[in-house]
């Protein structure tokens, strides 16, 4: 009985006419939605030519701009240089193919939108993106900088080198390889004579390809630990060739290096021996302020001579054991060996070990 009671209660409340007070409002119903809101128009700021306050409107829908202006080729592609921290792979991939496009489209005499120290500050770094697809694009837009303008700023590369050689990845090392290709093309010189770019560089090839720098009584690590099984051969045979690269850099002879007085005769015999040398610190291999003990790998070897010197005193044995092992697997690998100890041959043939 209560629950009957209780129910024809209710519906007589459906039917009930509510009562209407003086000064009060009328009470609203139970399902009812406020729709009195008003969407806001966003106006723009004015423009500087005119001065005026021309307002240019614009709708936000999920937090995009859209105005009647497009924005100017220079934002877009600062936006683009600022997208390549993002989160998402695929963004960073399509910032790359853009930036890429908008310097290899752009006028031949035209300057760069962005300098190139601001440009291998955000890209270097990705050598070390776990995609391989940002990876690839990083590399085809280093490629598409200019290559005068690398040299200055090669500090930026160096950086990044012995962290990429040595990473655990094979794929993030193998990308790692073709930036060192890449910068060895565009400034081989500024490379090899930069603070660290001899020591380092060298001393990172060769614990990648797990040659050790002290030859030990016992069986030491072969050439085959450090790259993995899925293209094994191919990938030693890159690091050989690049490492053949590196040294013909830092040890081939220039021709500036070996220039012959033709207009000195009798009696200014030898006159070259005392000119003023064009080396910033001739007299850096007798280590007069150098700290005792100091590290080697942060020095700066601009001569020829301090390369081949410190190449001999630390690397020269221990690539010539690891090359040894090396031609003994012959394929590819082999031939990769030999063209490095043919670099070796050439780089130190009138390297005289008493100097």
């Amino acid at each position: 009985m209560g629950s009957s009671a209780k129910k024809r209660k209710d519906k007589k409340k459906d039917f009930q006419k509510p009562k209407l007070k003086v000064g009060k409002a009328r009470p609203k119903p139970t399902n009812f939605t406020d729709t009195s809101f008003r969407s806001k128009g966003i106006f723009g700021s004015p423009t500087r030519d005119e001065g005026v306050t021309d307002q240019i409107s614009a709708i936000v829908l999920n937090q995009q701009s859209l105005a009647t202006t497009a924005p100017s080729t220079q934002t877009q592609f600062s936006h683009h240089v600022s997208l390549l921290s993002s989160r998402t792979d695929s963004q960073r991939r399509e910032s790359l193919s853009y930036l890429t496009t908008a310097i290899t489209t752009r006028p031949t005499h035209a300057p760069l939108q962005q300098p190139v120290s601001v440009l291998l500050q955000k890209l270097v770094p990705l050598t070390l993106d776990p995609s391989n697809g940002v990876r690839t694009q990083m590399l085809k837009l280093l490629r598409a900088l200019p290559p005068t303008d690398v040299g200055d700023h090669i500090n930026k590369v160096l950086l990044w080198l012995p962290v990429g050689l040595t990473h655990l990845a094979a794929d993030i090392r193998s990308s790692t390889l073709d930036m060192l290709v890449w910068a060895l093309e565009c400034a081989g010189d500024a490379l090899v004579s930069s603070a660290g770019g001899w020591v380092k560089t060298l001393k990172s090839l060769v614990v990648m390809h797990g040659w050790p720098m002290e030859s030990r009584p016992g069986p030491w690590s072969s050439s085959k630990m450090a790259f993995g099984r899925l293209g094994e051969g191919k990938a030693m045979a890159k690091g050989l060739t690049t490492m053949a690269s590196l040294l013909r850099a830092g040890l081939e002879e220039r021709m500036e290096e070996d220039v012959q007085s033709t207009g000195w005769g009798w009696p200014l015999t030898n006159t070259e021996q005392h000119m003023i040398s064009k080396r910033s610190n001739c007299f850096a291999y007798l280590g007069l302020f150098k700290a005792p003990g100091g590290d080697d790998e942060s020095q700066i070897y601009e001569d020829r001579e301090d390369r081949q010197r410190v190449f001999a005193r630390k690397f020269q044995k221990p690539i010539e054991r690891g090359l040894e092992a090396a031609k003994q697997e012959g394929g590819e690998i082999g031939r990769a060996a030999a063209s490095v100890q043919k670099a070796i041959n050439e780089g130190m043939r009138d390297f005289d070990g008493s100097t």
